[in-house]
């Protein structure tokens, strides 16, 4: 009876409190009911877990993931190949040799420019040291600053022994990380290719062992929200980095810069990476106008054209056509981001917006964690 009392004079407390602040109340009825203690504890175990074996077995888990989210782009292409009657096997195999075919054209048109500037670059950095002549001594600045702070918190015998430590050389990198680039490469299409084979062999099977038919089907709507929503995500930022590529290269070839191409095709892979790949961009743009055009303020003004294009295309337009489907938190976004991108490298920062998106439309389904997909909303 005592905690009968004890509840309702805190509910009227709560209800006193939400007519007083209206904003609050507005908050609270738009927010899910408060989760489970135990929930949160098991998730973040679990979360914990599978962060844990995607750093450590990285090799294995980033080709699957990786298959698994081209099969989401390539879907409706093989859906499209079905309805006109050709086997699944050769349907999968002609989007295989399709994806084939574009990688190996990209590599053709863009290798002999993309040599032509790595040859260039060398001769060209006594001009980038003139042309930036006036951050010099900030940089010097701050690298005695750094070298301070650093024989403050480091001893001698520390420096030493990282002074003498052994170093991989270029060469050793480059041969390294193409051996680990052309094996993860191959296993990704031959997992792509089973899974077009496959279909929804997975998803009939899991129908099948579930127990209840409430279970049953909030496992074929989770499924086919997943593919909808992350396909027409794919799809979406596909097409719009097209766009940003082809406007790239107009700019760039009525600003004067050579190999047009090239700077639309590095504009249209860096947009995949959200907020970082831009960013990166407008830096790239700006060294490679110092380097090649004059005066000053033409050598600048590709990266500052590039620069609007981004704002109108992700700032304006890509919202606006996803908003439809599904909206994240930006500041999570961008933690997401670092976090794959440090877990994976440059394929984990473009992997990271749709394993976050898969994670809110898994979420919202699941009544326990209604309220971590209400937390990744934007």
């Amino acid at each position: 009876m005592s905690e009968d009392w004890k509840r309702s004079g805190t509910d009227s407390e709560d209800r006193r409190e939400m007519i007083e602040n209206p904003e609050i109340s507005e908050l609270a009825t738009e927010a899910p009911a408060h989760p489970d203690p135990r929930t949160v504890f098991m998730g973040g175990l679990f979360a914990v877990a599978v962060l844990g074996i995607c750093y450590f077995a990285s090799e294995i888990v980033l080709p699957i993931i990786f298959a698994a989210v081209l099969k989401l782009l390539l879907q409706p292409l093989m859906r499209l190949l079905l309805r006109v009657h050709i086997p699944r096997v050769l349907a999968a195999l002609v989007v295989i040799l399709l994806l084939l075919s574009i990688f190996v054209a990209l590599g053709t048109v863009l290798s002999g420019p993309a040599s032509h500037w790595a040859a260039k670059l060398p001769e060209g950095i006594p001009r980038l040291q003139e042309r930036l002549g006036f951050l010099k001594a900030p940089i010097d600045d701050f690298q005695r600053f750094l070298k301070q702070a650093e024989g403050m918190f480091r001893g001698p015998e520390t420096a030493a022994i990282v002074a003498a430590a052994p170093g991989t050389t270029l060469s050793e990198t480059l041969i390294t990380g193409t051996r680990t680039f052309a094996g993860g490469f191959f296993t990704t299409i031959l997992l792509l290719f089973f899974l077009l084979v496959g279909g929804d062999t997975f998803l009939r099977r899991l129908v099948e062992v579930l127990p209840r038919f409430h279970d049953k089907r909030q496992a074929v709507e989770i499924s086919q929200r997943i593919e909808h929503d992350v396909s027409a995500y794919l799809i979406t930022i596909t097409i719009m980095n097209a766009l940003v590529g082809v406007a790239t290269t107009i700019i760039m070839f009525l600003c004067g810069m050579g190999d047009p191409v090239l700077w639309g095709a590095v504009a249209f892979l860096l947009n995949y990476i959200p907020i970082l790949g831009p960013f990166c961009g407008v830096v790239i743009f700006a060294l490679a106008g110092l380097l090649a055009l004059d005066p000053l303020w033409l050598a600048l003004l590709p990266a500052g054209l590039y620069l609007v294009v981004h704002l109108i295309e992700g700032e304006t337009v890509t919202p606006m056509l996803l908003a439809r489907h599904f909206t994240l938190n930006p500041v999570l976004v961008i933690l997401s981001v670092i976090v794959w991108y440090w877990m994976w490298g440059v394929m984990g920062a473009i992997l990271a917006v749709p394993i976050l998106a898969i994670a809110k439309i898994v979420c919202d389904r699941i009544k326990p964690l209604a309220s971590f997909g209400h937390f990744l909303e934007g």
